[in-house]
């Protein structure tokens, strides 16, 4: 098993993850005034909540793209394992094709996720990451990283609300009783899943008529699972581990 650490705007994935499965999997919040020490002893939190003996883990790998803390987190993986860690940049072999204008520009996540896409799902692929914003990567039917669409997160778009409008207080992000609100709350709880779900729905027809044909659709990120659900397209995959997935498959291209 190897510690995959995923570094987010909003939250801090870490997980345990082999061939076999997904052991473990939490989020940390991103707090980019942190010590070394103290995304240390955030880290051991983890691993002794699972009583993980850090010793026993092959390695560890980080993905990020918070540049101000990456090095941070590292130097404090490197604490705990005792080992040195990997972080994926630039001389990581990954074994993707990105057919984009700046390649180094594209982030480590998705980067990550279509990794673990062509490994294990059939092409071409449309993959939406739903954290702080939603990112869709497209690979094509030859395995290329061919470009993607980056549009404000489920959470953004309710923080825009609620900040701009003065008779709207803050609401959690979960499941409308109904399409048609009979109260505030319920029409933006409505408003919030239900244009976010068109908006995926709307996405992929469009990308699959620019890529000619059908395409598997996996849908990933912290806000997927409340979202994918109230989609019309039952033909999304959800994976939540995929970018995990993707971390132990570039570790053991480079280990």
């Amino acid at each position: 098993m190897i510690l995959a650490i995923d570094i987010g705007n909003t939250n801090i994935v870490v997980g345990g993850i082999d061939r076999e499965k997904t052991h473990f999997i939490e989020r940390l919040s991103t707090v980019k005034t942190k010590t070394e020490l103290e995304y240390a002893a955030d880290i051991k939190m983890v691993l002794d909540l699972y009583r993980v003996d850090p010793r026993k883990l092959e390695g560890c790998i980080i993905s990020s793209v918070v540049p101000q803390i990456t090095n941070i987190a590292r130097l404090a993986a490197e604490k705990i394992l005792e080992k040195e860690v990997m972080v994926l940049g630039p001389g990581i072999r990954t074994g993707l094709n990105i057919m984009m204008d700046h390649p180094e520009q594209l982030g480590a996540d998705l980067v990550a996720d279509a990794v673990a896409g062509i490994s294990i799902y059939p092409v071409p692929l449309i993959i939406i990451d739903m954290g702080t914003a939603t990112t869709v990567s497209v690979v094509d039917g030859k395995r290329c990283y061919v470009g993607g669409m980056i549009f404000p997160g489920v959470q953004i778009s309710l923080d825009a609300l609620t900040s701009h409008a003065a008779q709207l207080g803050g609401i959690s992000i979960d499941a409308p009783r109904r399409v048609i609100g009979k109260n505030t709350v319920e029409c933006m709880k409505s408003g919030v899943l239900y244009s976010s779900a068109g908006a995926l729905d709307g996405v992929i027809d469009r990308v699959e008529d620019e890529l000619g044909g059908k395409a598997t659709v996996l849908a990933t990120g912290g806000l997927a699972k409340r979202i994918v659900p109230y989609c019309r397209r039952r033909d999304i995959i959800l994976d939540e581990d995929l970018l995990l997935k993707g971390l132990l498959v570039i570790y053991e291209k480079n280990k």
